[in-house]
């Protein structure tokens, strides 16, 4: 079983994916075939956000972080069920997905920082 901060640096990894899947689905002008690629992708991705939040809010609960609130929690689990999904479609609007991306990784680094690990290394 991973450990809170390693599901945290996964869904980092998550992040990143998506903003380049993002960017080869426009430069290739590829369109996905949804069982083939959508979907597996989308219900790994999904079961890992809902673990980690899950274990998110019991972590809440008991060491009481400063600066990690349920509520974070809950915008992050949303949007990131969005986006991955939205990585797969060149349609899909640049501004509000690279919007919603920084904000997942914004609240992700909060999170390790306030596990006491500081630095996301270059190898992640």
């Amino acid at each position: 079983m991973m450990s809170l901060v390693e599901e945290t640096k996964s869904l980092l990894a998550i992040c990143d994916e998506c903003e380049q899947r993002f960017y080869t689905m426009r430069e290739t002008d590829h369109s996905p075939e949804f069982f083939e690629e959508v979907k597996p992708y989308a219900d790994r991705s999904h079961r890992a956000i809902a673990d980690w939040s899950a274990d998110m809010k019991v972590w809440i609960k008991v060491d009481k972080p400063r600066y990690v609130h349920e509520v974070q929690i809950d915008s992050l689990k949303d949007s990131m069920t969005q986006f991955v999904v939205q990585s797969f479609y060149k349609e899909t609007g640049k501004k509000r997905f690279i919007l919603s991306i920084n904000a997942a990784r914004y609240t992700l680094q909060t999170v390790l920082n306030a596990m006491g690990n500081e630095t996301r290394g270059p190898s992640e």
